[in-house]
């Protein structure tokens, strides 16, 4: 524990073994009553962007936390929820299946169009999903972000999400939009919308960009999207 900050060395366990770790802050000491955002990286193992959104997030938190400038709205953030894919570069998890394609969601479809979009024999079949469900269900966020790359866009499943998604998109330049432009069966932005209502946010960053103009991109509409204050 850091001042507000809880952190959960061993939260949960890959389907290896590996731990997942999971930082927190109190909602009883945050001067906030509503539900957290939820935050994830390294939902797929090939996308460093993503961790290293994460945890430059996390290093900002841990700042602002201490400092106590300003008050922070209750939150949870995973760094990397896939360590066994992110170790070895590769998209899956150590099973080969793509956590993204793996929520137990009525829309989870067995099919793939390539091996490394495989979803698993089962819905939420996976140790790290499992891990997320249970995170998700007992938690109840407000609104779950997760962090990729790809072509980018700020990606939003569930209108609700709509005005979360454009806040993160500030002085990015890149699109909000309510699509990513292909299907995702049992994916994490259709787990948590259809299934619950929480509303789900994809953020796309340049694939192979940079990583240190990862967390200038994203910073300004993070900080909104945690302070609650507009520019």
């Amino acid at each position: 524990m850091q001042g507000k900050i809880f952190h959960q060395t061993s939260w949960a366990s890959t389907v290896r073994g590996t731990p997942i770790e999971l930082y927190k802050k109190s909602h009883t000491l945050s001067g906030f009553s509503e539900r957290p955002l939820l935050f994830v990286g390294g939902v797929h193992g090939d996308e460093p962007e993503g961790v290293r959104l994460a945890e430059e997030l996390l290093r900002w938190l841990q700042e602002e936390e201490a400092l106590r400038s300003e008050k922070i709205r209750p939150w949870i953030l995973i760094p990397c929820i896939n360590p066994d894919g992110y170790s070895q570069n590769q998209r899956t998890n150590a099973h080969g299946v793509d956590l993204n394609r793996n929520f137990p969601c009525r829309d989870w479809s067995p099919e793939a169009k390539a091996p490394r979009y495989y979803p698993g024999l089962s819905p939420g079949s996976e140790k790290e999903v499992q891990a997320l469900v249970k995170l998700i269900e007992d938690e109840k966020p407000q609104l779950i972000v997760h962090f990729h790359s790809w072509e980018p866009c700020v990606v939003y499943t569930g209108l609700p999400g709509k005005q979360a998604a454009e806040v993160l998109a500030t002085g990015t330049g890149y699109e909000a939009r309510e699509d990513i432009g292909y299907p995702t069966p049992g994916s994490l932005g259709q787990y948590g919308w259809i299934e619950h209502q929480i509303p789900v946010v994809c953020i796309e960053e340049q694939e192979h960009i940079d990583l240190n103009l990862v967390w200038p991109h994203f910073k300004t509409g993070l900080e909104m999207l945690l302070t609650g204050r507009t520019r």
